[in-house]
C-alpha cells in the first residue's frame, strides 16, 4: 500500500467542511487512558483532533503527509505539527500515552504502521482509530447521496474505501482490543454546506482530475430542490477501534 495524499488539493475545503467528532467519543477514549503527558495525532489533517487533545495532554504531536493540510491546521501552544509519514517517524521509543488516527488508518501500510505504534506507544498506552461511514439526512436526500456515492463517483473511490464500508473490521489489529462502541455525530447544514462536504470526497477529486468536470454539478440542483431553504440534521455513524499494549 503506497502512501497517498488525497487531500492537499482541497485542504481549505477539508478544513471548512469535514465533520468534527462528538464529545462522547473523546470522553470514551480518555476514560481508557491512564496518563496524560503526551499524545500523537497521526494523519492530523486540519488538526481537529489535535486541538481537542491539547486540552487534555501536556504535549501533542500532530503529523500528516500533507504540508498543505498542516498549513490550514488549528494552532495551539502545546501542539507541535510536522510533515511525516505514518509508518516511520522521528519519535523516540515509548513516547506517547495515546495515539489517535481519525478517518485515515485505511490509507496506511498496516504492518509497518502497527510496528511503529508498538515502538512509540508507552506501556499501558492506548491506540484509538476510528472512521465515519456514509451519512444520513432524510430518505429523499439519502437516495441522492447513495446514487452519487455508488453510481457517479463509485468507480473513482480508492480500494482502501472498503475498509470504511466494513467499519474497520477488515483490519487485523495486533494488540489487545478494548471493548468499544459506535457513536453518532450530528451537524446542522444547509444544502450548500452539504455539497461543500461532498466536494471533499477523494473520489470527487479523482473524478475531476480524470474527467475534467465536477460531478457535484450532476446532483447539485436536485439536492438543493429536495433540501429546501432550512438547515437539516446530517448524521454520521462513527466506528471506533480501541486497543492497548
Amino acid at each position: 500500500m503506497d502512501n497517498k495524499d488525497n487531500f492537499s488539493q482541497q485542504a481549505e475545503l477539508y478544513a471548512k467542511y469535514r465533520p468534527q467528532y462528538p464529545d462522547e467519543l473523546y470522553e470514551f477514549i480518555f476514560s481508557k487512558v491512564k496518563h496524560f503527558d503526551s499524545a500523537w495525532d497521526c494523519a492530523t489533517g486540519n488538526g481537529q483532533v489535535a486541538k481537542v487533545l491539547s486540552n487534555h495532554f501536556t504535549l501533542v504531536e500532530a503529523t500528516d503527509i500533507s504540508a498543505k493540510q498542516i498549513e490550514n491546521a488549528f494552532l495551539e501552544g502545546n501542539i507541535h505539527y510536522a510533515v511525516q509519514i505514518a509508518e516511520k517517524t522521528f519519535f523516540k521509543n515509548q513516547s506517547f500515552d495515546l495515539i489517535t488516527v481519525g478517518q485515515a488508518l485505511h490509507w496506511f501500510n498496516f504492518d509497518e504502521f502497527f510496528n511503529e505504534v508498538k515502538r512509540i506507544l508507552k506501556a499501558e498506552g492506548v491506540f484509538a482509530a476510528w472512521c465515519y461511514g456514509l451519512n444520513t439526512v432524510h430518505p429523499e436526500i439519502d437516495a441522492i447521496t447513495q446514487h452519487f456515492y455508488q453510481e457517479i463517483v463509485g468507480p473513482f473511490w480508492d480500494k482502501e474505501r472498503t475498509h470504511i464500508e466494513k467499519k474497520y473490521e477488515s483490519i487485523t489489529f495486533p494488540f489487545q482490543e478494548i471493548t468499544s462502541k459506535d457513536f453518532n455525530y450530528k451537524v446542522e447544514w444547509t444544502a450548500d454546506e452539504y455539497l461543500g462536504y461532498l466536494s471533499t470526497w477523494s473520489s470527487v477529486q479523482h473524478f475531476i482530475k480524470i474527467k475534467n468536470s465536477n460531478p457535484i454539478e450532476l446532483i447539485s440542483q436536485e439536492l438543493i430542490d429536495k433540501w429546501g431553504m432550512n438547515k437539516r440534521t446530517v448524521t454520521f455513524p462513527i466506528h471506533l477501534k480501541l486497543v492497548c499494549l
